[in-house]
């Protein structure tokens, strides 16, 4: 298999959903990392917090809000995301916060597949402050 991340031109042409697919655990992986190091806490009420941080309705949020942050490429991606038909239906929140949030998934997919590990901590450590 070819090494996606080395060619930066691949993760351009990849679908919305796969981007979302590969973004969905960068984004669980950042959240459960910054819970562990903000306090060590049983695993359960652990998470119970990260429910808050990854549930559809939250996630549409912080795609709103760091919306004015983002690239007009980053934008372009995450609307991509954002349109894709996935073939799930939310099971807490609205279409609409389902949508949004596999925009931010594939958003934060796109950005790991392209090694810009700066801007993804750049835009979690945005969504970290509107959590606080």
């Amino acid at each position: 298999m070819e090494n996606i991340s080395q060619n930066h031109t691949m993760a351009d042409e990849i679908s919305p959903l796969t981007l979302a697919f590969v973004g969905d655990g960068v984004y669980d992986l950042l959240v459960r990392d910054y819970l562990v190091r903000k306090a060590n806490r049983p695993v359960g009420e652990l998470n119970k917090i990260k429910v808050s941080f990854v549930n559809c309705k939250a996630q549409a949020e912080f795609a709103k809000q760091i919306m004015p942050e983002l690239t007009e490429n980053e934008i372009a991606v995450y609307k991509r995301g954002r349109n894709a038909a996935p073939k799930c239906t939310p099971k807490n929140g609205t279409v609409a916060d389902y949508h949004s949030a596999t925009g931010l998934e594939s958003l934060f997919g796109y950005l790991h597949l392209k090694n810009e590990k700066s801007r993804i901590d750049y835009l979690f450590g945005k969504i970290i402050e509107l959590q606080n």
